[in-house]
């Protein structure tokens, strides 16, 4: 899909170098599954049938999660009036809309890739922004969807999911032999929960690796498109403020989804802990929007 929004060439070259890297784990994963289990058959109905069900249902899953809502242009005419504005501008096609009815400001775009893309936001954001901030908001989710930066992250994401799933499967499966494990099955098991705690672990880190480049490439691609980088660093301004006052059972909710918000649904905390983040930090995305204030010749 062509668009309007720029290349981002260094987004490209992470994206293919995070799959590259992922895929190598993923290969060497299964490979060692089918030597340990050997059962080809078991681990590719596993692969396969997680791979599928989160690449072509990531939309279902999301919406129906975060309580969201398709919504028509007479429901929300304003709303759909700024994504067919930005997506004119933009040159892409109109994905779904969709409302969160959640008091979370926050947004998010998801889908394997732009004609089967959603965009929802949350009544919490609607009723917070003023018309040029969410604009801002917008068109950085349009970005995600115009990168493929959903369809990346999902089957990005899948490798972890699989090494949790397994480590669950090797407690409870009766291919153990249940309560009866002798010294060679025990020991196994412990191999397999080694290897796959191992593989969660490298997926997790190079996931967020890319996931935090993701959010700074989304933030760039939507001040340029609108043209005001002010009003995109307001609304982040906005809505990290508000999210610490937020209801813990929303938060809880959208802990999930994280990787795909607008504003991470978590309050920052230590350097550790931005290595584990989805999102990098406000100041550096504020900062990142002043400096492009200053290329396009404006008023940070």
């Amino acid at each position: 899909m062509q668009s309007r929004f720029a290349p981002d060439r260094q987004l490209t070259v992470r994206m293919l170098a995070v799959t590259f890297l992922l895929g190598l784990v993923f290969v060497a994963f299964i490979a060692v599954l089918i030597v340990l289990l050997k059962s080809l058959v078991l681990v590719a109905v596993i692969a396969v049938g997680l791979v599928a069900a989160q690449f072509w249902f990531s939309d279902r899953i999301a919406l129906f999660a975060m309580h969201g809502k398709e919504v028509t242009p007479a429901e929300q005419p304003a709303l759909h009036g700024s994504v067919d504005r930005l997506c004119a501008l933009a040159d892409m096609p109109k994905p779904r809309v969709a409302v969160s009815q959640m008091d979370l400001p926050n947004a998010f775009a998801t889908g394997r890739n732009a004609d089967h893309a959603v965009v929802c936001v949350t009544t919490g954001l609607l009723r917070r922004l003023e018309p040029g901030e969410l604009d801002g908001v917008l068109a950085h989710e349009l970005s995600h969807v115009a990168h493929r930066d959903v369809a990346v992250i999902t089957v990005a994401s899948f490798l972890g999911v699989l090494a949790g799933l397994l480590v669950r499967f090797a407690f409870y499966s009766d291919l153990f032999g249940g309560g009866r494990r002798d010294q060679n099955t025990a020991a196994l098991l412990g191999i397999v929960l080694s290897v796959s705690l191992l593989v969660y672990a490298l997926s997790f880190l190079l996931v967020r690796a890319l996931s935090r480049y993701r959010e700074l490439a989304a933030d760039r691609s939507a001040a340029e498109l609108t043209g005001r980088p002010a009003e995109l660093a307001s609304a982040l301004v906005k809505v990290s403020g508000t999210i610490s006052r937020i209801p813990t059972e929303d938060l809880r909710t959208a802990r999930s989804f994280n990787a795909f918000f607008f504003s991470p649904a978590l309050k920052e905390g230590s350097a550790l802990a931005t290595v584990f983040s989805t999102h990098p930090s406000l100041q550096r995305r504020l900062d990142n929007l002043a400096k492009l204030s200053t290329e396009m010749g404006l008023q940070a």
